[in-house]
């Protein structure tokens, strides 16, 4: 009876090794060495609330005109969003009092939000103009990578911050990061990360953690370290500066739309030997979570597995490191 039981056992895991091994056989045909960034004919506008005409975004690849564009991914946010907004809005308003010439805008990207996201969004942009606060609806959901990326996009800074909506990171902490950019990229042109870093906050974290999450986060950790980042501790924080020139870099080549997107970035940062540095930040964690702490975890160990392989065998390819060569 027990050999048989082995035999099963066998046959199932080998049957699950030979599904699993088809599976990414199958990705790996499917992938383009180059991400296909599509953006629909809607989401190449944003609504002017003053003259309630439609107006085209800039392009990244234009000159910028401003000091500083803010990307605030956004889905189905209306409850945590204004109080976020509220303190960026008065660091921003604050600093320009302090500094006449630092320019800045906001740009809020729903992404295929079903709830009042974009309403509440475009409030801010009623009361602060079309010039400081912009709103991208993303007409589908794309993920929170994809709708970072269409923000970049779309922006008109020297530097190009991405903030995450929940508010977890003190704003004002944008000065630590563009202190700390500076030192790397005296202007827009040189290239440069500032990546807001909660890692001197994990002996907290962990105090205050089932021992389940304080598993999965280690876990999480060690794939990002064997697959994917070496150079950085906190890959996931939601607060991040990019020179122009580092974004176009980074924002052109990035294919992974979802989740993992923070770890394909400073994965082709470290790949192009590109200046990072990272910056304790204070961070508090927010209700509202839409992550589900097992599944979303394993799905970006899939995604890290993934994004080193296909790399490794050169299914994706760096489209900075292409333009290099040419």
């Amino acid at each position: 009876m027990l050999i048989l039981l082995l035999q099963v056992g066998c046959y199932l895991l080998a049957g699950v090794g030979a599904a699993a091994l088809l599976a990414i056989l199958i990705a790996l045909y499917k992938s383009k060495p180059y991400p296909l960034i599509t953006r629909h004919k809607d989401e190449k506008f944003f609504l002017d609330t003053d003259t309630i005409k439609t107006i085209e975004f800039p392009s990244l690849d234009d000159s910028p005109t401003l000091e500083l564009s803010v990307i605030v991914p956004a889905y189905n946010e209306e409850q945590r969003l204004p109080a976020m907004l509220d303190e960026c809005m008065a660091y921003l308003a604050q600093k320009t009092e302090k500094q006449p010439d630092f320019s800045y805008e906001v740009i809020v990207v729903s992404d295929g939000s079903s709830d009042s996201t974009v309403s509440v969004a475009l409030e801010y942009s009623k009361k602060y103009g079309a010039n400081k606060f912009r709103v991208l609806e993303l007409v589908e959901n794309r993920g929170k990578g994809g709708a970072v990326r269409l923000g970049m996009l779309s922006a008109r800074g020297r530097q190009l911050l991405f903030a995450d909506a929940d508010g977890a990171t003190k704003f004002e902490d944008y000065e630590k990061l563009a202190e700390a950019l500076a030192s790397l990229a005296p202007e827009w042109r040189h290239d440069g990360i500032a990546i807001g870093s909660r890692a001197h906050l994990e002996d907290e974290s962990i105090a205050k953690r089932s021992f389940f999450r304080t598993i999965l986060m280690h876990g999480f950790h060690t794939l990002v370290w064997i697959f994917a980042v070496r150079s950085v501790r906190d890959t996931q924080c939601g607060f991040k500066l990019f020179t122009r020139a580092t974004a176009r870099k980074l924002f052109n080549s990035l294919h992974v739309e979802r989740w993992a997107f923070d770890v394909e970035l400073l994965y082709l940062a470290e790949r192009l030997q590109l200046p990072m540095t990272e910056v304790a930040v204070r961070w508090t964690e927010i209700d509202g979570s839409k992550l589900s702490p097992f599944w979303s975890w394993l799905q970006m160990g899939i995604d890290l597995f993934m994004i080193w392989l296909r790399y490794m065998v050169g299914a994706w390819r760096i489209v900075a490191s292409e333009k290099k060569k040419n």
